[in-house]
């Protein structure tokens, strides 16, 4: 449990050096000091910008975390060497960063029913899929520009296939209504209100609910996993005749006008899970990821259809996400409070390399930070979004901003986490800076 650092026997010092990567002005002399056996991070941190305010007196204070052999320190300095049975006698590093901590909570974006996902990865707009049928484009918090009409059941799942693309977008939404629609918009063309767009493609072929998304990195393709147990690739391009192109009706207040609207089928289906297809991503070209309520979580050959990884997990599992060190670590949430996660690249790959276990029900989204190999939300039917690094137990912080269960979460422009739930909102918090 974290102190000030000024509670106890401070009798007894630790001799340490204060290290950094950071640049000036974080710097602080290289030489050692004698600091109190019982002082926590927040007591580290008072020093450490008391140092930098030696050098420099228009320094204003912020928070700093610890790092001792790689590790964040999360108790006092005695309990810690203690823990780790490394010795006080000799001069103990010390690496100070930037403590992690979230600057704003924004307006919510209000949604008329439970807001099922949201996909954050163009830094000029965010996606929303909503129980209302509905997708959702948006430029700020509660500035929504385009709505996305078509889907006669939930939303489910959403995914921009290119993110950094020129004005126009294309995004893909699934939905319960056992489709998948592909639409394009103008991300620039924005006004007081919400402009309706119909899908340019309609993507039918599954048996059941689609329950997720995935784009290929090229946006040529697209997946998609059911509860029909099988994974689709699918074409993005529009059509390049009028022989896939049906008609279809779009009403506007001055009455009725035609439309055209091409069907797809999939290119190819993956076939070996049980039972409901949760979550796919797409991260390489030719590698596909999946997880599922069979409990497991596949690793797929887009081009020959063939698992060449398959992780036993014992829950079934609602979540799945590739990133971190060199983006190959894997992780998954379920029907339990564990965030898991594994390394393919190592030996006994069934045994997760993390888990975190701060939740207190169901998880039911995790996204790795695009940037950092350490950082990942995750986001539980307990209400909470939480905040992970790799180099602690502890959740760096909760976000508690929803009064139902948390259904999605993503990053957004790097430092703003995203987040929907069961009462209907989509929640903001910025200044959530890692790097």
């Amino acid at each position: 449990m974290d102190t000030d650092g000024n509670s106890g026997d401070a009798s007894r010092v630790v001799h340490v050096r204060f290290i950094t990567k950071l640049d000036r002005p974080f710097k602080v002399p290289n030489s050692s000091i004698s600091v109190a056996s019982n002082f926590t991070r927040f007591g580290l941190s008072s020093v450490v910008n008391n140092l930098i305010q030696t050098e420099n007196p228009d320094w204003e204070v912020e928070p700093f975390d610890f790092l001792i052999n790689g590790e964040l320190v999360r108790m006092s300095l005695e309990n810690f060497l203690l823990a780790k049975g490394i010795s006080a006698e000799t001069i103990l590093e010390i690496e100070y960063i930037r403590a992690v901590v979230p600057r704003k909570e924004e307006e919510p974006s209000l949604h008329d029913d439970w807001v099922s996902a949201v996909d954050g990865s163009s830094p000029r707009f965010f996606l929303t899929g909503c129980y209302d049928g509905l997708g959702r484009v948006w430029e700020a918090a509660g500035v929504c520009t385009h709505i996305l009409e078509g889907h006669s059941e939930p939303v489910s799942s959403v995914s921009i296939i290119n993110p950094e693309g020129a004005d126009s977008v294309t995004v893909a939404t699934a939905s319960k209504d056992r489709t998948l629609r592909l639409w394009k918009f103008n991300a620039e063309d924005t006004r007081r209100n919400p402009l309706k767009i119909s899908a340019f493609k309609i993507l039918r072929g599954h048996r059941a609910s689609v329950q997720s998304v995935a784009a290929q990195t090229s946006g040529n393709m697209i997946c998609s996993g059911s509860w029909d147990c099988m994974i689709n690739l699918w074409q993005t391009n529009e059509p390049a005749s009028e022989g896939d192109t049906v008609s279809t009706k779009k009403r506007k207040t001055t009455g009725q006008a035609k439309e055209s609207q091409s069907e797809g089928e999939a290119v190819s289906s993956l076939v070996g899970h049980t039972q409901c297809v949760s979550s796919v991503k797409w991260p390489e070209r030719e590698t596909i990821y999946s997880a599922s309520w069979d409990h497991s979580i596949r690793r797929w050959n887009a081009e020959t259809g063939k698992d060449s990884l398959n992780i036993f997990c014992g829950k079934a599992l609602n979540c799945l996400d590739i990133g971190g060190e060199s983006s190959a670590l894997v992780a998954a949430g379920g029907s339990d409070p564990i965030l898991k996660i594994w390394d393919p690249r190592k030996p006994g790959t069934s045994a997760p390399v993390y888990q975190f276990s701060s939740h207190t029900s169901w998880v039911t989204a995790c996204k790795w930070h695009e940037k950092s190999w350490f950082h990942l939300i995750s986001a539980s039917h307990d209400g909470k979004v939480m905040l992970w690094d790799l180099r602690t137990a502890w959740p760096l912080f909760v976000i508690d901003a929803h009064k139902d269960k948390a259904l999605c979460a993503d990053w957004w422009r790097g430092d703003t986490v995203l987040s929907g739930g069961a009462d209907s909102k989509l929640c903001m918090t910025s200044g959530a800076s890692v790097l």
